[in-house]
């Protein structure tokens, strides 16, 4: 593993930035309303093929090198299964100059337990 990514995961363990975050409500409401954001997922592949929200898949540990695929000038909600991987994310992005970011509070779980219960859960 190289040193960008032993920084990112470093940073699962010293969360120092206050990172915003938002509700699952209101990413409903922005997805409702066709608000225009980047929806980014850092789960794993498998995580992801059991159940999804739609949005773009770079695993936390491959985001250092596929920080081209994202533009920094349009808003970015990122998530993950509770929270804790999308806000190191959000932290690394903010880090690295991405202005609106922000992290889906409790995850897909949320997603599945408050918006869509036939989302399946792991």
């Amino acid at each position: 593993m190289n040193n960008r990514n032993d920084s990112v995961e470093s940073k699962m363990r010293e969360n120092t930035m206050n990172i915003p975050e938002i509700s699952v409500q209101e990413l409903q409401i922005m997805r409702e309303s066709n608000a225009d954001f980047f929806l980014l997922d850092v789960r794993n592949p498998n995580e992801y093929a059991i159940c999804n929200l739609g949005g773009h898949l770079i695993p936390l540990k491959e985001l250092p090198s596929r920080l081209s695929e994202l533009n920094p000038e349009k808003p970015i909600v990122v998530h993950c299964h509770s929270g804790g991987r999308s806000r190191v994310a959000a932290e690394f992005l903010m880090e690295h100059g991405f202005k609106n970011v922000c992290n889906l509070r409790g995850g897909i779980t949320a997603w599945s337990n408050e918006i869509d219960p036939t989302l399946p859960k792991y």
